[in-house]
């Protein structure tokens, strides 16, 4: 590939894709990084992953990933529910929708994020079309975990408790002369409200971890911080919820590429490694299915545009990029699916997300063939009319 840098890429190779910044014509910008091969697995890492590196035969790399979307929300919200359009159930909707949640005290389906917005927003963790207790609850990572859960001042628990029970009676009322499921669901919310009083504040304090396990993940307690949100996974895990969904805004790198990926390298890889370990070492990963990875990848030519101040970055390429999983069934130790030279076009193996969300489902003793809501007359899955199970990424 360095010996095309600066060169553009041949019209063979880029064909009539579109890019959502750069030209077609942009030149080549070879590897910013060198590689080296970690584990007896032999896996090609970068060197700004060297945590990971350490964990690498655990994992499954995925070479191969490719989607149908090349800008941030379509493409975030297509991986999380499936379609590129918001209105879509989200994969933890499905998850619930399927297999229930195994706590009483916590939603089934958390989501915590770091390091700013999310392009997608809520979409990403919608219930959609399925009942609304199935969405993803958004959690804080330091102070209360939801805003309100803390009751005001001078409201008891006694207080509390009469009041959530007369409200219920309302609604259960309400719900036998409608049998609307909404109404179900607003009953259900409130009985987690009142037992998160609870819960939520404990799932916070961090001050019962070890001073070895907040340096493993490099946390800090009353920070907002990646490695705080993988250290809450761990204990969300713990308590029996069934989908946990990290985002760690910040990975569009359209200038400086180099600074930008040490940067945010620095606040994921030690965090993103810790909470392997951890998992393994409490017995936890065989049943914790781990999956890494974003929307899409980054294109092999230069982005540089003196208008917008941009230089030596990379435009957005749905075409070929990397993920990884580890634990609840995964075949461990392995490097799945090729790209050409440039990193490109995908060669050997290729993993449409439909087929990641497939084999996600499978993991999770799901068959998303099966798995379906009838919605405005027609059955719908997480993965449309697509998808296979990758059966080369299971054990």
């Amino acid at each position: 590939m360095k010996k095309l840098e600066g060169k553009p890429l041949p019209k063979s190779i880029v064909g009539e894709q579109r890019f959502a910044f750069i030209e077609p014509d942009a030149g080549v910008l070879g590897p910013q990084f060198s590689f080296a091969r970690y584990g007896q697995s032999q896996a090609e890492l970068s060197e700004i992953l060297p945590h990971l590196g350490e964990m690498v035969d655990e994992i499954s790399i995925i070479k191969s990933v490719n989607t149908d979307q090349f800008n941030h929300a379509p493409a975030q919200i297509f991986l999380n529910t499936g379609s590129p359009l918001s209105g879509r159930p989200a994969m933890g909707a499905w998850a619930t929708y399927g297999l229930g949640s195994e706590s009483a005290d916590l939603p089934g389906f958390v989501v915590l994020k770091s390091a700013g917005g999310i392009s997608g927003g809520a979409a990403n963790w919608s219930s959609g079309f399925l009942p609304s207790v199935h969405a993803g609850v958004p959690f804080r990572s330091k102070g209360d975990p939801i805003l309100n859960v803390s009751s005001p001042h001078g409201v008891d628990r006694s207080i509390q408790e009469r009041s959530i029970g007369l409200i219920n009676a309302l609604n259960e009322q309400t719900l036998a002369d409608w049998k609307d499921p909404e109404i179900q669901t607003r009953i259900d919310n409130y009985e987690m409200a009142y037992r998160m009083q609870s819960s939520a504040p404990e799932l916070m304090d961090l001050s019962g971890e070890t001073e070895a396990t907040m340096n493993m993940y490099g946390a800090e307690p009353g920070k907002e911080s990646f490695a705080n949100n993988c250290l809450l996974a761990r204990r969300l895990v713990e308590r029996g919820v069934r989908f946990i969904q990290l985002y760690h805004e910040g990975w569009d790198h359209h200038s400086n590429v180099v600074g930008g990926l040490k940067s945010q390298c620095k606040q994921t890889d030690q965090a993103s490694a810790a909470l392997l370990r951890d998992l393994k070492q409490r017995g936890l990963l065989e049943d914790t299915l781990v999956v890494w990875g974003g929307e899409f990848g980054r294109t092999a030519m230069v982005e540089s545009n003196a208008t917008l101040g941009r230089v030596n970055g990379r435009d957005h390429h749905p075409a070929a990029f990397t993920m990884w999983m580890a634990g609840g069934g995964i075949r461990k130790g392995q490097t799945l699916g090729e790209t050409d030279e440039l990193g490109y076009h995908v060669v050997k193996d290729p993993v449409h997300v439909h087929d990641l969300q497939a084999t996600i489902l499978h993991c999770l003793g799901l068959d998303h063939l099966r798995l379906t809501f009838r919605f405005k007359g027609r059955d719908f899955r997480l993965t449309d009319i697509h998808g296979n199970v990758v059966e080369k990424l299971l054990a």
